[in-house]
């Protein structure tokens, strides 16, 4: 059901031409790749999207695997001293 504030009615009313657009007339018809078929430059995108994929994991188990250094492991010391000091 259509809203009145569209309908063909109001548009007469108003002195406008009745309006005879329908939705797949605004929508531009453009080809669609077939989805069975992925063109070569997809096929490269997604390979080179999963090389930085696999770069990046990499990268992170690095960090993650690094050795916390001494002097940032005595300022988490210390602030968790002063947090138990206060009870909170």
């Amino acid at each position: 059901m259509r809203s009145p504030a569209l309908s063909d009615d109001e548009d007469a009313i108003r002195g406008r031409p009745p309006r005879k657009r329908h939705a797949d007339s605004m929508i531009e018809d453009m080809p669609s790749p077939n989805p069975r078929k992925p063109s070569a430059a997809l096929d490269e995108a997604r390979l080179r999207q999963q090389a930085i994929g696999v770069r990046l994991r990499q990268m992170f188990d690095e960090v993650v695997n690094e050795d916390v250094p001494d002097e940032f492991l005595e300022i988490l010391r210390k602030h968790d001293a002063k947090t138990s000091e206060k009870g909170g």
